[in-house]
C-alpha cells in the first residue's frame, strides 16, 4: 500500500513524517510545487520524492495538503490521472475549511474521501488527527487509514459538523498551552529560578499532567482536588486563578477562536 502527500508544508510534512514511522517509509510518496522541499523531506524521513502525476497514479491514500486557493488548479491537474485508474483510492483532505462535499465538487468525482483535522505535534507522535469518512469509505479503508497514522498520536472519528470546534481545540490549544507555560516560567523566574530550568520544569509538568489525565481516565477536577491539600499552597494558587478569571478567560479564548473560524469563511 502506498501513501501519497501532495504539499509538504508544516502540516503535510508533519503527517508524512508520522506515516513514515508507521509503514515502510519507501511507500510514502511526496510531491510539492517546490521540488527541492519535497526532496529534502523525503531524504529526511526515508520517503520517495516524485511528481504529482506519478503520485496520484499509484497512491492508495492521497493526502491533499495544499492551500485552499490552489485546490481548483490541483484538481484539474490530477483528475485526468485519477480517471484512468481502475483500482480504488482514497482522497484524504487536510485543506482548511473544505468539506467532503467541496472536495467532491472540485475533483468532480465520487471517490472515497476522508476529511482530517490534524495538528503539528503529529510529527513527534503526540498530535491529534480528527477524521470523518464519506459514505464510500469502507471499514477496511478506515482501519488502514488509522493504522498508517498509529505513530501520530490520538486518531479519532468525529461527525463532520464538529470539525470546526475539534480543530479549534486541537489546533489553537497548543498556543494557549504555550502561553500558560511561558507565564508559569515567568513566575518562576521572578522567584529566582533560571529561565531554561523554569521552562523545562513547566513543560514537563504539562506533559506529565496530560498523560496522567489520559491514562487515569479521571475528571480533571478530581486530579486537581487530589493535589490541593486543605490549607496548603496549591489551593491558594487555584484561588488566585479563579479570582483572576482563569477558567472564564480560557473558555472565552476558545470560543473567540471558534467564532473567528466562521468569520474567515464569509
Amino acid at each position: 500500500m502506498k501513501y501519497g502527500f501532495i504539499g509538504c508544508g508544516n502540516m503535510g510534512g508533519a503527517l508524512a513524517t508520522a506515516v513514515s514511522k508507521a509503514v515502510n517509509s519507501a511507500d510514502v510518496l511526496i510531491s510539492d510545487m517546490n521540488k527541492q522541499k519535497a526532496e529534502d523531506l523525503a531524504k529526511t524521513i526515508g520517503a520517495t520524492s516524485t511528481s504529482t502525476e506519478e503520485l496520484v497514479a499509484v497512491a492508495d491514500f492521497i493526502f491533499l495538503g495544499v492551500k485552499p486557493q490552489y485546490l481548483e488548479n490541483l484538481a484539474g491537474e490530477i483528475k485526468p490521472y485519477l480517471d484512468k485508474r481502475t483500482n480504488r483510492f482514497v482522497l484524504v483532505t487536510m485543506i482548511a475549511g473544505m468539506s467532503i462535499a467541496d472536495i467532491k465538487n472540485f475533483t468532480r468525482m465520487d471517490a472515497p474521501v476522508i476529511r482530517i483535522a490534524p495538528n503539528t505535534p503529529v510529527a513527534i507522535g503526540e498530535g491529534i488527527v480528527l477524521y470523518t469518512g464519506s459514505f464510500e469509505v469502507t471499514d477496511e479503508e478506515k482501519e488502514a487509514f488509522v493504522n498508517c497514522l498509529s505513530e501520530a498520536g490520538l486518531v479519532t472519528e468525529i461527525p463532520e459538523n464538529l470539525h470546526a470546534i475539534g480543530l479549534t481545540l486541537g489546533g489553537c490549544g497548543p498556543a494557549f498551552v504555550d502561553l500558560f507555560v511561558e507565564a508559569l516560567s515567568d513566575g518562576a523566574v521572578a522567584c529566582g529560578l533560571p529561565r531554561n530550568q523554569a521552562i523545562a520544569i513547566a513543560s514537563q509538568m504539562v506533559v506529565g499532567s496530560a498523560k496522567l489525565l489520559l491514562e487515569s481516565g479521571k475528571h480533571p477536577g478530581e486530579l486537581k482536588d487530589a493535589v490541593c491539600s486543605p490549607g496548603g499552597t496549591t489551593i491558594q494558587g487555584v484561588r488566585v486563578l479563579e479570582e483572576k478569571g482563569f477558567r472564564g478567560a480560557t473558555m472565552d479564548a476558545l470560543i473567540a477562536a471558534y467564532e473567528k473560524n466562521f468569520a474567515l469563511k464569509k
